[in-house]
């Protein structure tokens, strides 16, 4: 760790700065997860020793909950789960995933130390856990959990104070990071990793985390300099400046004074007006018509839980109809529609139409987003596909291509995305050259080549609070 260097960062605590210089793509550490644990609702469904989704699991014989691949991840994961698996079948259950998590961290400590590794560059009780500035209804909850974890924590195992259970409970409320699948694209379980938690909070950051084979990468999104701080975004710049402070707050317990929020950058461009031909709408029509998409996205919201994805194409083509005249091409209600729009009609394999709105929705991303910024890459990424899908071959490429540049810097060469994205653009390209060569025989081949092979359903879009991921854990 000798690129980086722990300092006192004004108005912040302590922070990490560079000791060298680093560009676009370079990753300024790595580090494995002190300990992690897959989420309740998916305890069936991933492996809980290399967190890969699979279709059939065997159970750990003994306490019937773990769950695993084959032989080889149960052993690889014996090490960590033999206390877990004892204390489990005493309990009678296994208890929830903050407990679960708690519990892992407490038995390395106790064997290993307060420094598990060389690289590790803090103790855990030399970070903040933040439980003095907890709302009253998350300090019931969280005084629950304490209880609990104290009845589930084995009798014969070293016993610790309710003050060094409570910091290691607040630890993970503030600082536990959301572990991915093996593929990188959906949340399945939560873990803690120290170095990580020294990472200030910037709105546009220099640097982005990314989970790559079991261990996150602090990865530099452009250049910086020796001596700068290095800071991660714990929120979505894609909401308004109040928005934004309003969640730190309330889930990081600080207000947050970075150049962006104070000057309230692109917060124009998120709640403006479409102008055109020189002409502006009265801030009276962007108004209504904000309120308007507003009520429409819960309304959307809700027949989307429902499952009811004809509705939610009506609500939003309602919605798109009345407010896209007025509201800018970078307003955040029209892009989440846009965002909707494109994935359930992908999802109901009406392409063509997926295709324009996932177009829209990235030229609206590129104008708000950093350019390397990874939500950016994995929407144009999402957009080049829908276009292939709909036949549209040279947009689609150059989507694919747009998204490989951005998710070389973010992920890098070796992440799974990355490596797909590879194939894809490879693939576009064979294809594009066969397009410009005689489009008659391009577009011939393709629907033979689809009939032979008839395209599969698109998977079920998720809830919009899945729409963009938040990497660090917050329990709900």
């Amino acid at each position: 760790m000798e690129n980086i260097t722990i300092f006192d960062s004004p108005g912040k605590g302590r922070g990490l700065k560079a000791n060298k210089e680093f560009w676009a793509g370079d990753v300024i550490f790595s580090e494995p997860s002190l300990a992690a644990v897959v989420f309740d609702s998916l305890a069936e469904r991933i492996c809980h020793s290399c967190f890969r989704r699979q279709d059939k699991l065997q159970r750990c014989g003994q306490c019937k909950f773990s769950h695993y691949c084959d032989r080889t991840c149960q052993r690889a994961g014996w090490a960590e789960h033999k206390q877990e698996c004892s204390a489990i079948k005493n309990f009678g259950k296994a208890p929830n995933e903050n407990i679960r998590l708690v519990a892992r961290i407490m038995w390395r400590l106790d064997k290993e130390g307060d420094v598990v590794s060389d690289t590790q560059l803090t103790t855990l009780d030399q970070l903040e856990d933040h439980i003095e500035d907890m709302p009253e209804d998350d300090l019931k909850e969280f005084k629950v959990d304490v209880h609990n974890f104290l009845d589930y924590w084995p009798r014969n195992c070293k016993q610790h104070t309710s003050e060094v259970i409570s910091h290691v409970f607040g630890l993970i409320n503030c600082n536990g990071f959301t572990v991915s699948d093996q593929r990188g694209l959906q949340a399945v379980g939560v873990g803690l990793f120290p170095n990580l938690c020294l990472v200030n909070h910037d709105c546009w950051p220099n640097c982005s985390v990314i989970l790559n084979h079991g261990k996150i990468e602090l990865r530099s999104l452009g250049k910086i300099a020796e001596g700068e701080e290095l800071t991660v975004s714990y929120v979505d710049f894609i909401n308004v400046s109040e928005e934004r402070r309003r969640l730190l707050k309330t889930q990081y317990f600080f207000d947050c004074t970075c150049h962006h929020c104070k000057k309230r950058i692109k917060d124009d461009l998120k709640m403006g007006g479409r102008e055109q031909d020189g002409v502006k709408p009265s801030e009276e029509q962007v108004k209504e018509s904000t309120d308007y998409c507003y009520q429409m996205l819960d309304k959307m919201d809700q027949a989307r839980l429902k499952g009811d994805y004809h509705e939610v194409v009506k609500i939003c083509k309602e919605c798109i109809e009345k407010t896209e005249p007025i509201l800018a091409d970078t307003h955040i209600y029209l892009l989440r529609m846009w965002s909707t729009m494109s994935e359930v009609q992908a999802y109901l394999q009406y392409f063509e139409e997926a295709a324009e709105y996932a177009r829209k929705m990235v030229e609206g991303y590129t104008k708000l987003y950093h350019p390397n910024n990874p939500t950016l890459g994995m929407a144009a990424m999402r957009a080049g596909v829908t276009h292939w899908q709909a036949g549209l071959i040279e947009v689609g490429h150059g989507m694919i291509c747009k998204a490989y540049a951005i998710l070389m810097v973010t992920h890098g060469p070796m992440h799974p995305i990355t490596k797909d994205l590879e194939s894809m653009r490879v693939q576009t390209e064979m294809e594009l050259r066969m397009f410009k060569q005689n489009e008659y025989v391009y577009h011939s081949m393709r629907e033979a080549a689809l009939k032979n092979k008839p395209m599969t359903m698109m998977h079920e879009p998720k809830s919009m609070e899945e729409g963009v991921k938040n990497l660090f854990h917050r329990r709900k």
